[in-house]
């Protein structure tokens, strides 16, 4: 009977509804990323097209799955049908569809990109939100109807989240034990792509142990995220990406699929800006009507036909003319 209580619990806490608003603006914001990171991040993975075909090693899942040996036209196919996919996407139509062209698409190229002897875990988190987000029918931004299956995308993506840091952990203690702790990592990190903060970091070794102590902390904590109260949550969360901004500030490691997704733990559905563009244009068009209808100089009232008459400093109000 405990179990069976348990696993009730357990369902209603993955299930746990949030507003079709908030998966609308994640699924927006995940979509776009894909289209900026082909463009942009991992543009290099093109160049993967020219390799010979006995360097690809691929990873275990292009083993247990059959996925093809990356060729020119495999590359550049997936690369043009992955931004179409995207775009489509990011839109809102065809959520299912054109979300799951993408989750495939993208983890052919993630494919592509690391079964070259390269392998990045930032990536973990936006490969399990393409997944799932393309279980969600269609969700429309600033919808508050709250969902069940809203609720579910956005759990397994903090999951993915969460498991990043705290697997991160495990394995640096696994492999490294409490040596990674007081060992010269972030300095030998500096050393190979510092900054000017970096270079700075390296006159106080003893803050960089500290740091190294505080990494390992907060990735074996990072499951109290599911346990702490909203606001505290929230702050956590803010918590995560000054971290990562001072990692880049000092060592240049982005992270940034990972803080994509990590933008599951965020209540989205109050940043509307296709709303915001909306209220400005009409803003500007209502303007602009008043000034094309004879407006006044800056600062002076615009009559308004069927509002009362504007009347001057001293003029006494008239009664409206009967005809």
């Amino acid at each position: 009977m405990a179990a069976v209580t348990a696993a009730a619990a357990m369902a209603r806490w993955l299930t746990a509804p949030v507003p079709l608003g908030r998966l609308a603006a994640f699924r927006t914001l995940v979509y776009l990323f894909v289209i900026g990171d082909l463009l942009h991040f991992t543009s290099w993975v093109r160049g993967h097209a020219d390799l010979p075909g006995e360097l690809y090693r691929p990873l275990l899942v292009g083993r247990l799955l059959p996925f093809p040996t990356p060729t020119p036209a495999l590359v550049y196919g997936v690369f043009a049908a992955l931004l179409l996919a995207a775009a489509v996407a990011a839109t809102g139509r065809l959520p299912r569809l054109a979300g799951g062209a993408v989750a495939l698409l993208y983890l052919q190229w993630m494919l592509i990109a690391m079964s070259y002897g390269k392998v990045d875990h930032d990536r973990f988190g936006l490969l399990v939100a393409l997944a799932v987000l393309a279980t969600v029918g269609r969700a429309r931004h600033g919808d508050p109807t709250r969902s069940e299956a809203a609720g579910w995308a956005l759990r397994a993506t903090q999951l993915a989240v969460v498991a990043t840091y705290f697997l991160a952990s495990w394995a640096k203690l696994r492999y490294g034990g409490l040596d990674w702790i007081t060992s010269a990592t972030l300095t030998w990190a500096i050393i190979r792509r510092g900054t000017v903060l970096g270079d700075a970091l390296l006159g106080a070794p003893w803050l960089l142990i500290a740091g190294q102590a505080g990494i390992v902390a907060f990735e074996l904590l990072s499951p109290l995220l599911f346990v702490l109260r909203e606001r505290w949550r929230y702050a956590a969360v803010g918590f995560l990406y000054s971290f990562h901004l001072v990692s880049f500030a000092a060592i240049t490691i982005s992270f940034l699929p990972h803080l994509v997704a990590m933008t599951s733990f965020l209540p989205l559905e109050r940043v509307r800006p296709v709303e915001w563009v909306r209220r400005w244009w009409r803003r500007r068009r209502s303007g602009g009507a008043g000034q094309r209808a004879g407006g006044g100089a800056a600062g002076q009232p615009v009559p308004v036909p069927g509002d009362p008459p504007v009347r001057g400093p001293g003029e006494r109000a008239h009664r409206a003319d009967p005809q």
